[in-house]
């Protein structure tokens, strides 16, 4: 998987073949309108683009599923879905990298012990695509995706293959305790 993690206070250098790196600096992309709050505490945002109806509860569902499993509490969470046009912008604009990518992660929260405060950007065509070699549904892979860049917020990391394999398998693990297939273990290739 290709993916941009970006935190608000510093770039930092991902592997072009992983998911999920992380940003910091300037502010991230702002939702757009068609946002949705998906949990009654309006902790998660959803900007579903062109994501159809079902799919986007599907990615809903497993976002609240998974949130608590994590290793820090989650203070907000923004999702947007994207296409490769705008997804090639954003990741030539933090990433100085003229391609598209799969995730891009703004870590906002205020330290490393706070709460997250995580905006995430997913790419709907990218998702298509590995779905459909994966042979699992889109929102399952953009729920990979956004797990992805809340592992890197966690802490977890993919700049080698020890690192790589472990956030693997721990990203099967989320999946498969909310009741999901894991992608990694069947056979998905990053």
């Amino acid at each position: 998987m290709d993916t941009t993690n970006l935190s608000t206070s510093e770039s930092s250098g991902s592997d072009a073949e992983e998911p999920g790196s992380s940003t910091s600096g300037e502010v991230p992309p702002e939702p757009g309108p068609n946002r949705q709050t998906v949990d009654p505490e309006n902790r998660i945002e959803i900007d579903p683009g062109h994501l159809i109806p079902a799919d986007t509860t599907q990615l809903r569902s497993g976002i609240v599923d998974v949130i608590p499993l994590l290793t820090r509490a989650v203070e907000r969470l923004g999702v947007r879905i994207i296409n490769d046009a705008d997804m090639t912008e954003l990741h030539s604009l933090w990433k100085k990298e003229q391609t598209t990518t799969d995730v891009v992660t703004f870590d906002l929260s205020e330290s490393d012990e706070a709460p997250l405060r995580v905006d995430i950007a997913v790419c709907l065509d990218e998702a298509s695509r590995q779905a459909a070699q994966r042979g699992h549904g889109v929102a399952d892979e953009l729920l990979l995706y956004v797990i992805h860049g809340l592992l890197h917020c966690c802490g977890h990391d993919d700049h080698d293959e020890t690192s790589s394999t472990a956030m693997h398998r721990e990203e099967d693990r989320l999946l498969q305790t909310i009741g999901r297939a894991p992608i990694y273990a069947a056979g998905g290739e990053s």
